[in-house]
């Protein structure tokens, strides 16, 4: 990128008020390219979000969040109900690029409600309506700095210094606008000395481990090995894992959460040598109206995904099937706590995740 800038220095979704638009930092194009992007119309940003340029559900949340903003912004000045429908438009559009990060329709539900409560309740103008959803854009932006560095200090209360570390796919900074998730522990540990000796998955088919985590956290200093996914259970059983710290794009009511496609393999082989797994979620993840892992919609991609992509030549046969999903569930039984921005959740996850999001409500009402 030009100026020679680290990737640390920049926020992976931003607003430009100047120019109208949402500017991202291209994932696509990494770790060869760093380049920013400037997202003006529905399809440019839906596209982002569909195509990986931006995500990570935290970063899909503020992209849609701020994105949604952006086209409000060019609808028409006229009665509200008008604008309104406009609004729908939009808003239905961008939240169906993907289906399985709950943050998606999260932040676009949240745009929502402020549209109708300045609109329909308080019976303000079209002009004040784009204004507070420009507010409770930024507010949403602004939200997720903080709850990932909360999300961090909580991690860290899990690991001592000197600790292994194994992670999978990305849910880093390239994941939310800037500490991420599952490696904000580790963020805030390396400010602090704490010395993690971290281990990255590669994670197959996308490499979001190889070309994302590996490339932050080695620019952000960290000790970062990058390993085959296959590789875990010969890392644990050397005893160079001391836990695992993943993300996660939606939790059930029951504690079973959806991540990246070979979280669940991980979070078996670990639970195998006894070395906990943490899923590092905030509270906009959790989905209490989803009883349990198997009602959660999982993403399924693009077959070449699997067969060409990254190779220069095709490395399956023609015609050959692929099964591509997206994700995966990690059943709750092998999950040692879900760390969100107030608090540590452990099992039994019913009554855990209730109390938590019961004190997410109370928190934001004061």
């Amino acid at each position: 990128m030009q100026n020679g800038k680290n990737i640390m220095e920049y926020d992976t979704v931003a607003l430009d008020e100047e120019q109208n638009a949402v500017v991202i930092i291209d994932q696509t194009l990494l770790p060869g390219r760093t380049e920013l992007v400037s997202l003006k119309t529905a399809r440019e940003i839906r596209d982002a979000i569909y195509l990986l340029k931006v995500r990570g559900a935290p970063a899909i949340g503020v992209a849609a969040a701020l994105g949604i903003y952006v086209l409000a912004k060019e609808i028409a000045e006229r009665d509200f109900e008008e604008f309104y429908a406009g609004f729908c438009e939009y808003k239905d559009y961008l939240d169906s690029a993907r289906p399985t990060a709950v943050n998606l329709s999260w932040a676009l539900k949240r745009m929502e409600a402020v549209a109708l409560k300045a609109g329909r309740d308080e019976k303000k103008s079209v002009a004040e309506v784009k204004e507070a959803l420009r507010r409770e854009a930024l507010s949403i932006w602004k939200e997720d700095i903080e709850v990932c560095r909360r999300i961090g200090e909580n991690g860290l209360k899990l690991v001592q210094p000197g600790a292994g570390i194994l992670t999978h796919c990305n849910a880093g900074k390239l994941a939310a606008v800037r500490y991420g998730t599952a490696t904000a522990p580790i963020y805030l540990g390396q400010e602090r000395g704490y010395h993690f000796r971290v281990f990255a998955d590669e994670t197959r088919p996308l490499l979001q481990g190889a070309r994302l985590t590996s490339f932050e956290l080695a620019a952000a200093g960290v000790d970062v090995t990058l390993i085959c996914d296959n590789m875990c259970g010969a890392v644990m059983s050397a005893g160079l894992v001391d836990a695992v710290f993943v993300g996660c794009d939606r939790v059930a009511a029951n504690g079973d959460t959806a991540n990246k496609i070979g979280t669940s393999v991980v979070a078996a082989v670990a639970k195998h040598y006894g070395v906990p797994v943490y899923i590092c979620a905030p509270t906009s993840t959790i989905d209490l109206d989803t009883p349990s892992g198997k009602e959660i919609k999982i993403e399924e991609r693009p077959g070449d995904e699997v067969t060409e992509m990254w190779y220069k030549e095709r490395m399956a046969p023609e015609g050959v099937k692929v099964y591509n999903p997206a994700f995966d569930v990690t059943n709750h039984e092998l999950i040692a706590g879900i760390v969100t921005e107030f608090g540590i959740v452990r099992a039994p996850y019913e009554t855990g995740l209730k109390a938590i999001m019961k004190s997410a409500l109370e928190q934001v009402d004061v």
